[in-house]
């Protein structure tokens, strides 16, 4: 036994956690020594073999892209769990970046989130998220296309639900010819158990579902997850030891992790901790977000995060359950802190401070300017540029630390705003959209769980989760046409995809 676990262990394929730009502290352990678990789970588009070609439609050599991206948080006392998604076009700011070749590329504002794969680097991902979320990320797990057909099949397929019929394949003609475009998706209004390549078609479907954005897409991989979870809790496969093995077989081709999740031994004690968590304190949710005009280019409407997102953040941050019911056998965590005094004599005068207005409100950076030079920050300046921030964040460098704590307290930031990076020359306050007014950042009411009622969630144990259809129509129907684009009206769907209006 001992050397079949080693032989499934050599398939692993595993890299760094993170990529040493950012590094968020872990949660201290509870009174009975446990700590919250936190991992990112990453879905590649990338085309690194002939298989995920063929499943992604082409093979362009265009970079990686992280267009799956979920936090799964395990409570510290393994009574519930929360799966946060981050739409994918979601614009945020990426770390530095150092490449496989030693390369570093540099830091990015306002860039969607699936672009920090850019460099087919996980632990960049890993860094953005800490940087965002003031999250301490543990692991991370990443799976390709190939990846989900393998994994589908291992689990005996997925039952998914749709209320109408559904067909994610259009042609838009661009660039001179004609291109094909979504999933290829195609099932009848009904629940289906999909497997293989049809689970990645559900998984990979966003034109056809809801209002064609990443918010619907976000909604069926959790649907399909939340389904995922009930059918392995029903057939006992965690207490299995012949269906646990079939699983951890598959999963040592299947995906690629962090060192530290990369073993059987690791794998398995984590799928026993989840299979602690019962499936009706298994909460799935979009973080809030909303669309915008881009400054840069007024027609585009990219995705911004709302300003209750912060708040999410620091739920999870905190260990605080999102089905607002409380952790089993542990008291209720208090606000959030305020940063403690700095640790040395701080001379407000000669702290050099550069002040970005991320907050979509016109003259925020000007604001904070004013109320810092009245503290006494003298040397605190406005940064024009028009940027955008979902959470408020105080960057410095490690030997800034004081003055960083100096400029938070005045500012009354919470401690998760702290930010120390290893690209910083200075200090930069990076005025986020969850601080629109006033001059301190608003302080948090003791976290009581619950979710924020601009948030789109499941639960794991809600059998009864199915999927609408985009009702978008075409813009000019053809004589006796009478489907939408993305369904189908009689017993079969066209033979042959319709050209895009």
């Amino acid at each position: 036994m001992y050397v079949y676990v080693k032989i499934l262990d050599s398939n692993f394929q595993t890299g760094a956690l993170g990529n040493g730009k950012v590094d968020v502290a872990a949660p201290k352990p509870d009174k009975f020594g446990h700590v919250p678990l936190n991992i990112l789970v990453i879905g590649s588009d990338g085309r690194s073999s002939a298989a995920d070609c063929d499943l992604g439609g082409s093979c362009d050599g265009s970079a990686p892209h992280a267009d799956v991206e979920m936090l799964l948080h395990v409570s510290a006392d393994r009574s519930n769990a929360s799966i946060l998604s981050i739409p994918r076009d979601t614009r945020v700011s990426v770390p530095a970046c150092t490449d496989a070749k030693g390369v570093t590329h540099r830091a990015r504002t306002f860039e969607p989130i699936t672009n920090s794969l850019n460099y087919n680097v996980p632990g960049c991902v890993v860094d953005t998220w800490e940087a965002l979320t003031h999250i301490h990320i543990d692991h991370w797990v990443m799976v390709d296309f190939s990846g989900v057909v393998k994994m589908a099949d291992a689990v005996g397929g997925v039952d998914v639900c749709t209320r109408q019929n559904v067909m994610d394949y259009q042609r838009q003609y661009f660039e001179g010819q004609w291109h094909e475009i979504g999933s290829h998706l195609e099932l009848p209004a009904g629940t289906h158990k999909v497997t293989g390549v049809q689970a990645l078609e559900w998984l990979r479907t966003r034109h056809a579902f809801g209002d064609g954005s990443d918010v619907g897409r976000a909604k069926a991989q959790h649907l399909y997850l939340n389904s995922m979870i009930r059918q392995m809790k029903s057939v006992g496969t965690v207490a299995n030891p012949f269906k646990l093995n079939s699983l951890a077989q598959a999963a040592t081709h299947a995906v690629s992790m962090d060192q530290g999740l990369g073993s059987i031994e690791a794998l398995s004690s984590l799928a026993v901790d989840l299979d602690k968590v019962p499936s009706d304190r298994i909460t799935t949710v979009t973080v809030p977000h909303h669309f915008q005009p881009d400054p840069a280019t007024p027609n585009n409407l990219p995705v911004v995060l709302n300003g209750s997102a912060s708040g999410l953040f620091a739920k999870l941050a905190a260990d605080t359950p999102l089905d607002g019911k409380g952790a089993a056998g542990s008291p209720s965590p208090s606000a959030t802190p305020t940063p403690s005094a700095p640790s040395a004599p701080v001379d407000k005068a000669a702290v050099h401070l550069d002040v970005e207005n991320g907050s979509g409100v016109t003259h925020r950076g000007q604001v904070i300017t004013d109320a810092l030079a009245a503290d006494g920050f003298a040397h605190a300046v406005r940064d024009t540029r028009l940027v955008d921030y979902g959470v408020t964040t105080l960057l410095y460098p490690s030997s800034e630390q004081a003055q960083a704590q100096a400029v938070g307290a005045a500012l009354k930031l919470p401690t998760t705003a702290l930010k120390s990076s290893a690209s910083a020359t200075g200090l930069t306050l990076q005025l986020g959209a969850d601080w629109k007014t006033g001059t301190t950042f608003p302080q948090a009411a003791p976290p009581s769980g619950g979710l924020p009622t601009d948030a789109e969630y499941q639960t794991a144990s809600d059998s009864s989760q199915c999927m609408d259809v985009n009702p978008a129509p075409y813009a000019a129907f053809a004589p006796g046409q009478n489907h939408y684009i993305y369904s189908w009206t009689g017993s079969t769907p066209p033979s042959v995809p319709q050209a895009n209006g």
